[in-house]
């Protein structure tokens, strides 16, 4: 299903209910990587995650695995399309936080 979905793609993570935009920025622009080979990225604050993906048209669900300040850490969640074109992430730490992020297409400011 990953040719009919529509959040393949990079997002860029702008908000989220439980940390501050100066945190989900604290190591590189927050983002969220949506492959189509069943594979994607996560980074915010000083997480770092490869995301393995299952597909719908309008929603995605992972699990997680990767490093937050040298930790290994894992969980899981899912993305769903939003109707003004953002993604709403459902993100959860395996003991650990969950929240709630939101982000938009990231649309590139290099010339064609």
């Amino acid at each position: 299903m990953a040719a009919t979905c529509s959040l393949i793609g990079r997002w860029r993570i702008v908000e989220a209910d439980l940390w501050d935009r100066d945190y989900l920025d604290l190591c590189e622009p927050a983002m969220i990587i949506i492959g189509a080979n069943g594979h994607g990225e996560i980074a915010f604050g000083a997480m770092q995650a490869v995301l393995d993906l299952g597909y719908s048209q309008s929603m995605v669900s992972f699990t997680w695995s990767g490093f937050d300040e040298m930790d290994q850490v894992s969980g899981d969640g899912h993305a769903e399309l939003l109707d003004d074109g953002s993604i709403e992430i459902a993100y959860a730490c395996h003991n650990g936080d969950e929240a709630i992020l939101k982000a938009n297409p990231e649309t590139s400011s290099t010339a064609c």
